[in-house]
């Protein structure tokens, strides 16, 4: 059976990760750095597309980031990525993270993502991907949008 197609469940990539907002992380609001978060993000997607993948993968762009609250200073940030489809070398990953108050329980959801990782040869080529199978209705969902988010990275291409 070649890569294509092979498929696995999209559990299989799912990729959880908890980091403690501390003072360093953060600006003059005590509110947690866009940045800090993106670096985050990224580092859960490419461990979610290796983990689906079995491969070394790089990001080719970070499609959208949608900032929904802010994570302050002794929050828990929860990220949790998963890969929601797949191309002939590139995965669709998908990353939500949710902040913690520690002292009140209160969790909030601040950040959702979709980024467009590759994998790749020991040569830095692209390399074939096994596909997707979603089982939850949040993964069937998600799969079933990906080609909506495809078209939209496409149609962005064209007015560079």
């Amino acid at each position: 059976m070649n890569m294509l197609e092979q498929a696995y469940p999209v559990d299989r990539s799912r990729t959880i990760q908890t980091k403690l907002v501390l003072p360093p992380d953060t600006n003059h609001m005590q509110t947690i750095f866009g940045g800090k978060v993106l670096a985050f993000i990224d580092e859960i997607a490419a461990l979610s597309a290796m983990k689906h993948s079995s491969s070394v993968v790089v990001t080719a762009s970070i499609d959208s980031v949608d900032f929904l609250s802010s994570a302050t200073v002794g929050d828990a940030l929860s990220l949790e990525a998963i890969v929601t489809s797949t191309g002939r070398t590139s995965m669709e990953v998908y990353v939500k993270v949710h902040s913690t108050n520690l002292l009140t329980g209160v969790k909030t959801l601040t950040t959702e993502s979709f980024l467009t990782m590759v994998a790749v040869d020991e040569n830095g080529k692209p390399k074939p991907v096994p596909g997707v199978i979603p089982e939850t209705e949040e993964e069937k969902r998600l799969y079933t949008t990906a080609v909506l988010r495809k078209e939209y990275r496409k149609n962005r291409a064209l007015v560079k």
